[in-house]
């Protein structure tokens, strides 16, 4: 497996800066929070998507991801989540990455049954812009849907090969999953897994890896047992949570711990 992080962790900060902390650190990749206040968006002009695109080839760190906040089930007219979806696929393409990252965001006064269709609707027609463009959209397990059971409502549906699934360990958990039950759910459509850390279904400010209460251990146990090889992102919420620790000075110690993690269930 290769590990990256995502800038949610450091918000704002210049991507030569997050570049720097990726090779100190030993991380394989970065995903990059797709926010009109962070460098990276999608309505930075072509020019300036070439120069992040060549820093991150001139360090050899990839970008993973593109992480966006288009919410695929959310109530109201298909053509504005639309167009928020293909701009970030289009963001994705020209810095190289292979992923984006989308939301559920279903009104919870409509019925679920609903609610799937939408999104299942919305990911089946920009599936197509996707595979056009080598991109592959992922619907996080998050929200309104935050289990591997509720997911795969939407995304067996759709059953198209560049439409999947982000595994956030947070939200299963807290929505009463073991990780063997989301893996089994999510596996046919696995893009990547988000890992991270907290004290409590109570107190959800970002801990470093292993100071708290997720099952990472099972996670990456059950990924190493199907033989799973693919990204481990640390999402650190430091942008949600002023009073977290600073990221950089955890980078670290959190690959080595995944490192350990890994040997251990290897």
């Amino acid at each position: 497996m290769k590990f990256a992080f995502s800038t949610l962790g450091v918000p704002g900060l210049p991507v030569p800066d997050v570049l720097a902390l990726a090779t100190a650190n030993g991380y394989h990749g970065v995903e990059l929070r797709a926010h009109p206040e962070e460098p990276v968006h999608p309505g930075l002009g072509p020019a300036a998507r070439s120069d992040v695109a060549a820093e991150f080839k001139a360090t050899g760190v990839e970008v993973l991801g593109v992480a966006g906040y288009a919410r695929l089930a959310a109530p109201g007219d298909d053509a504005p989540v639309l167009d928020e979806t293909r701009q970030l696929i289009q963001l994705a393409h020209d810095l190289g990455a292979s992923y984006v990252r989308v939301f559920p965001g279903a009104d919870p006064d409509l019925p679920a049954a609903e609610s799937d269709a939408i999104a299942a609707r919305r990911l089946g027609t920009v599936a197509e812009d996707a595979a056009a463009l080598g991109v592959r959209v992922l619907l996080e397990t998050h929200d309104s849907h935050p289990t591997g059971a509720a997911a795969i409502r939407v995304l067996g549906p759709v059953g198209h090969r560049m439409v999947g699934s982000l595994w956030d360990v947070m939200h299963t958990w807290l929505g009463g999953e073991q990780p063997a039950e989301s893996y089994a759910a999510l596996a046919p459509h696995l893009g990547y897994v988000q890992v991270k850390d907290i004290a409590s279904a109570d107190d959800t400010t970002p801990l470093p890896l292993g100071a708290g209460v997720l099952p990472l251990s099972e996670c990456v146990e059950v990924l190493s047992r199907h033989g799973w090889d693919g990204w481990l992102c640390w999402e650190y919420e430091k942008r949600w949570y002023e009073e977290a620790a600073p990221l950089p000075g955890l980078l670290a110690a959190g690959r080595e711990h995944l490192s350990r993690l890994l040997n251990e269930s290897a």
